[in-house]
């Protein structure tokens, strides 16, 4: 069993910046790739950013290009995203997700792990 523990979540300014990060751990922790999405209220839950666990390849939703930034720790098996200018619309509960293996259009395909997710709440 895979556990996934968000923190970092909070109420930030608009323009002002947040560090999330995703802990993992289970008996047998390993995953292809490791990812964020986001749902804001009364809204389906989006993709937001993930980044392979073995070459570090990142991917980014277009609303989030150049603010935000996703990174691993192999060694300690956490993910982090570094959410900078942010904008009321980044608003949400923001989920870690872990992608167990490769699949073709793996991003496309739904993920293996969860998280409970963490509040991000942007003030105008």
């Amino acid at each position: 069993q895979v556990q996934l523990v968000e923190s970092g979540g909070g109420l930030v300014q608009a323009g002002g910046s947040l560090r999330l990060s995703c802990a993992a751990s289970g008996r047998t922790f390993s995953s292809y790739a490791m990812g964020w999405f986001r749902q804001a209220p009364g809204k389906e839950r989006e993709f937001v950013a993930a980044i392979t666990w073995s070459n570090g390849f990142t991917y980014y939703a277009d609303s989030v290009k150049g603010r935000f930034t996703i990174s691993r720790d192999s060694a300690n098996n956490t993910v982090s995203l570094q959410m900078s200018s942010l904008k009321p619309e980044d608003t949400a509960v923001y989920y870690c997700a872990g992608r167990a293996n490769w699949v073709i259009n793996w991003l496309r395909k739904p993920f293996d792990y969860w998280g409970r997710g963490t509040q991000v709440t942007v003030s105008s």
